[in-house]
């Protein structure tokens, strides 16, 4: 016997204690699918047969239960589940996760529940409790359906149960294997000319009946049709249309989804009192004059019409109102609702029109929506989503989107068929590409990433970058990409160092990277370089400019110039570059000045001579030698200190003495190069000559090889004995999904800067090592996700406002509160 049940579903098993029910589960479902009440009991008191825990334990149950529905998963709850109000909860658990409750009931005879339960040592309670649960399911049973559960299934006997299987069947929505191409048709409301001139244009070839009538197109190719509902209603033919996408249909060739005038329709032409408007009172009229049969056939198939479909592996939705993504593939009555209706505020224009929110605003899924039902006066794209609705029967056209090629085509209206209550929509002004809007980075907002997915950036992340952006920053179509933040590697647990190599190979080998490169951390700082044959831009990671007026323009020249090369050879008019400019002083002297040389010319004027005292204090016999010892330890930290930030300053005057290290090509006009390895990067920019460029030092290892870990080490030793900052790890390969894209191990005398003169003291680096990375890292990530993002919307010829918000989403994320140090 099978027992049919959604893929996507919530499965309640019903029955008494000894019904069988954690047998049957263990033998249908998987062990991870499976939430026994039993397991949550024994979860929050130890005792699985402990019922005071019951509570507590339903409501971890019914959180994970939630928890697992909304992430797609089918999930089984293993209780007894007898009373109405236990199950009204789960009832009310799958509603809210738009999922389908189906009830498994086992009626198992009370003698054979009373004998399992004797045969199970932790069963001690009597058989009036079987017995009790026996008499709530009988009267159960037959208001189940009415609960709220849209299958039920009853197994009366052992045979029953034991041969039982389970299908599983796609909901009515899910059309993931139909991958089209499709001809996705707007709302037709009656008006059959201009659908069947729409039809062929599109080269669907029209099908007649002997009385000539319309009753089938045959598609070109292997493309279908797709209609977005509101076929019927306010036009001049409400059954020519129904005739023939009916037969559309029937025969393959084509999809329909519900629209609310469908909805209407049916409830009227099944006797329902309904209010006659809106040009309902058409297509009564008109099947009035059709025979009884075809208005049946009409009815069955107008209620047939599902309110959404998940296509082309997910890739495609189409409802008639429109749909967010969180009620993609799911089925609810609130999700029914939305699809035929929109979001409303429950208010009325001063037309008479229910006032709509404006959901496809905030839509930020990776799915395209296609839906008509908001009239609007041409067909536009707002994120991912168009509203194919441009008002044929009001005297606008009919309008179908070409899918994939998103090429739009469209028939004019014969006539004005319907006088809409309301004036017929103007034409939006379009947005210019390079125009940006405030709704684009204000709010909270969900940017999807081709490497990570969603990226979440909240409202106040976004309100402290809007500040800096529109101070600070240089004009956004000079901005294309800010470099995400750099994690550290994980603190090492030797004893004189805080960073080291050999766990930033660990990392990477634990994460299946077989090579790394190892590139020389520069003395300087970040710089993104916008190299145009004419005009362009260098900014630091915030944004800013590096240099103002002339200085800028003299250096941005001398890069056009060595680029000229890179120019021919990618056949582009911009190049865009990833570097370091170096001294650290050509930018940040402020910060030295203020930061580090304040502290450092403090230390070095005190302590030396309290040295000298406590010497002096000692030759005169006074016990001041734990004093003496820590203080010239600490002399000696303040001057290591000083030495380590001079290490970055050098003498600069005007451009004379500035110096690029350049390390990534990112992009160029029509292609992004983050697929490329790291190798490739360097050896294309180590083409760049001349006094203004220094090449970046680097290594490849393979962290699977122990000589090359330990030529990898010896390196990051020599790199920072004198000093320097140290290197940055990489996989030589783009990682892709949640590996770091780069991890930096600092040497010890950079992180004296970084953490103070004295933090080398065995009691201050046990401290450090108690560093939290987490949130650093995931930074790091988020931050590289969008970065990627915005370099794949240039290459592709993105509009500005798409781009942008990738690059202002990156400064929002450094809003973080995160520990600078890291």
């Amino acid at each position: 016997m099978e027992l049919k049940i959604p893929d996507l579903c919530l499965v309640v098993l019903v029955g008494a204690s000894g019904s069988g029910k954690s047998t049957f589960a263990r033998r249908h479902f998987l062990p991870t699918q499976v939430l026994s009440s039993d397991y949550f009991r024994g979860l929050v008191a130890d005792d699985e047969n402990d019922q005071s825990a019951s509570a507590a334990a339903f409501d971890v149950l019914h959180f994970v239960a939630s928890k697992r529905l909304e992430a797609g998963r089918v999930t089984v709850v293993d209780a007894t589940n007898v009373q109405p109000q236990d199950r009204a909860k789960l009832v009310e658990v799958a509603r809210r996760a738009n999922v389908l409750p189906v009830a498994i009931v086992l009626d198992t005879p009370t003698d054979v529940c009373l004998k399992r339960n004797a045969e199970r040592p932790d069963r001690d309670f009597g058989a009036h409790v079987v017995k009790r649960h026996r008499a709530a399911l009988r009267r159960s049973l037959k208001h189940l359906g009415k609960e709220g559960f849209k299958r039920v299934h009853v197994l009366r006997s052992e045979s029953d149960v034991d041969s039982v299987t389970i299908v599983y069947e796609r909901l009515l929505n899910d059309l993931r294997h139909e991958t089209g191409p499709f001809d996705v048709f707007g709302d037709v409301h009656g008006c059959r000319a201009e659908l069947e001139e729409l039809l062929t244009e599109l080269g669907y070839e029209i099908q007649r009946d002997d009385e000539g009538r319309a009753v089938d197109a045959v598609p070109p190719g292997d493309r279908k049709a797709v209609f977005v509902g509101d076929l019927v209603d306010r036009g001049p033919d409400t059954p020519g249309v129904l005739r023939l996408v009916m037969g559309m249909v029937g025969n393959g060739h084509a999809f329909s989804v519900r629209g609310n005038h469908e909805e209407k329709l049916v409830r009227a032409l099944r006797g329902h009192k309904v209010t006659v408007r809106h040009g309902l009172e058409k297509s009564l009229e008109q099947l009035a004059h059709e025979p009884e049969e075809f208005r049946l056939a009409a009815t069955k198939f107008c209620d047939g019409l599902v309110a959404h479909y998940v296509l082309d592996g997910g890739n495609l939705v189409v409802a008639h109102a429109g749909l967010p993504e969180r009620y993609h593939g799911r089925a609810s009555a609130k999700v029914r609702s939305f699809a035929l209706y929109g979001d409303t505020t429950g208010g009325t224009d001063a037309y008479g029109m229910p006032v709509r929110l404006p959901w496809a605003n905030d839509y930020r899924g990776s799915a395209m929506v296609l839906y008509g039902h908001v009239l609007t006066a041409e067909a536009e794209w707002v994120n991912n989503t168009m509203c194919l609705e441009t008002g044929v029967v009001f005297g606008g056209k009919l309008t179908a989107l070409r899918y994939p090629e998103k090429e739009l085509v469209s028939v004019k209206a014969h006539q004005v068929w319907y006088e809409h209550d309301a004036p017929f929509p103007v034409k939006a002004v379009e947005r210019a590409p390079d125009v940006l809007a405030l709704k684009d980075v204000t709010g909270l907002r969900r940017v999807d990433t081709s490497v990570m997915g969603a990226v979440t950036i909240r409202a106040e992340q976004s309100a402290s970058a809007l500040e800096v952006m529109s101070r600070f920053a240089i004009a956004p179509h000079d901005l294309l990409y800010l470099p995400p933040t750099m994690a550290p590697t994980a603190t090492s647990q030797r004893d004189d160092v805080l960073e080291h190599p050999e766990d930033a190979f660990a990392e990477y080998r634990a994460a299946r990277v077989k090579q790394v490169i190892c590139e020389e951390k520069h003395m300087g700082s970040r710089a993104v370089l916008l190299v145009r044959k004419e005009g362009g831009a260098i900014h630091t990671r915030t944004g800013r400019a590096f240099f103002d007026g002339a200085a800028g323009d003299e250096l941005l020249d001398r890069v056009r110039s060595a680029c000229s090369g890179l120019f021919d050879e990618f056949a582009t008019d911009w190049l865009l570059i990833d570097a370091e400019l170096m001294p650290w002083n050509a930018k940040a002297s402020g910060l030295i000045r203020e930061q580090y040389a304040a502290v450092g010319a403090a230390a070095n004027g005190v302590l030396p001579v309290a040295v000298d005292a406590l010497e002096a204090a000692a030759a005169r016999g006074v016990d001041v030698a734990g004093l003496l010892e820590r203080t010239s330890r600490r002399a000696a930290n303040a001057a290591a200190y000083s030495a380590a930030y001079e290490r970055y300053c050098w003498p600069v005057d005007g451009l004379e003495g500035v110096r690029i290290a350049p390390f990534q090509l990112l992009a160029s006009e029509g292609r992004a190069f983050h697929d490329r390895s790291h190798l490739w990067h360097l050896e294309t920019l180590g083409g760049l000559e001349g006094p203004l460029f220094q090449r970046t030092r680097h290594l490849v290892v393979d962290v699977e090889d122990p000589e090359q870990v330990a030529a990898g080490v010896k390196w990051w030793e020599e790199l920072t004995a004198d000093g320097g900052e140290g290197m940055v790890v990489k996989p030589l390969a783009s990682p892709g999904g949640r590996v770091q894209p780069g991890v930096k191990v600092r040497g010890r005398e950079y992180l004296r800067i970084i953490y103070g003169p004295d933090y080398t003291s065995p009691e201050n680096l046990q401290r450090l090592r108690k560093r939290s990375l987490g949130r650093k890292r995931g930074l790091a990530l988020r931050e590289y996700a969008l970065g990627i993002e915005a370099l794949e919307r240039v290459a592709r010829g993105e509009p500005l406002w798409r781009v942008h918000e990738c690059v202002f989403g990156v400064l929002a994320l450094e809003s973080e509160p995160v520990d600078p140090r890291l």
